[in-house]
């Protein structure tokens, strides 16, 4: 198994599996693949009979230079790693020229109120980056169904918004949050986390639970408080923000509602390497 690095390759190999009548499915990734990537494209395995993954370390995703210049390129052994998984798995690992040609930029788009709480608060141009490179990729891959983990919760939902933006005939489905066996959500920045680090950051998913029991009593002003309180206490975990939110539209929790799906969603920072995390509270 070879990764196609040229996309011109790539549209002749997703022309042949097409021809075959074959659907596709896309997981578009980073690179630093784990047991969370693996989940994802065991999940679109099961409804496609060829999966793409991309292998991209975006730059136009990062407003923090130095955090794009730390994020793990491991390409070798992404590419063994996915041959464990199946040998239906297409991997496209582009050079940014290859995306994005001569201008290596960010298109601006309007997401309106999904891209101004979290991550799109703390992260400034963010989501323009992730749209951008998501639309590029689309429209390389076209796959028939691309499949996203809940961990990204906020970017699962603008990415529904950015499909029907663009018209694209694409079906976006969320995968469940894949957990280490202590609760602490895969991601590929966990790499970058010392031994101690690794046995504090548990803490983020054990408050989360706690949050989610006790939404059932206390208002979200309190619960926020609680969050807060938490981590104040917790050496080594600093809290970036901890929101709760209506699942749909992404807006801060203001009085509970009946029929109303709602979710809890932090950023933490152990030493400099950010981790997020969030859970269905109801």
């Amino acid at each position: 198994m070879q990764a196609i690095t040229i996309f011109s390759n790539l549209k002749n190999a997703i022309s042949s599996a097409k021809l075959s009548k074959k659907t596709i499915g896309f997981v578009p990734t980073m690179g630093a693949l784990h047991k969370g990537h693996a989940s994802l494209i065991k999940y679109a395995l099961k409804e496609c009979d060829n999966v793409v993954v991309s292998i991209f370390v975006n730059p136009t995703q990062f407003n923090n230079a130095e955090d794009l210049e730390k994020y793990p390129r491991t390409l070798d052994k992404d590419v063994a790693f996915l041959e464990t998984i199946s040998h239906n798995i297409i991997i496209y690992a582009p050079t940014a020229n290859e995306v994005y040609g001569d201008q290596i930029a960010s298109k601006s788009y309007n997401f309106g109120a999904l891209e101004t709480v979290m991550e799109g608060a703390h992260r400034s141009g963010h989501f323009d980056g992730v749209g951008t490179v998501l639309n590029k990729l689309f429209r390389q891959v076209t796959p028939h169904k691309a499949y996203f983990g809940e961990k990204d919760f906020q970017q699962l939902v603008i990415v529904k918004k950015l499909v029907k933006k663009e018209h694209l005939p694409i079906e976006i489905i969320g995968c469940p949050i894949h957990r280490q066996e202590d609760g602490l959500a895969m991601s590929s920045r966990n790499s970058r986390l010392t031994k101690n680090q690794l046995e504090i950051a548990p803490f983020i998913y054990k408050t989360l639970l706690e949050a989610k029991d006790k939404f059932r009593t206390l208002s979200a002003s309190q619960l926020k408080k609680y969050v807060c309180a938490q981590f104040d206490q917790k050496e080594g975990l600093d809290l970036e923000y901890f929101e709760i939110v209506n699942e749909k539209n992404l807006q801060p929790l203001s009085r509970k509602r009946t029929h109303q799906k709602y979710r809890a969603f932090l950023a933490v920072y152990a030493g400099d390497v950010r981790l997020i995390d969030n859970i269905a509270l109801n």
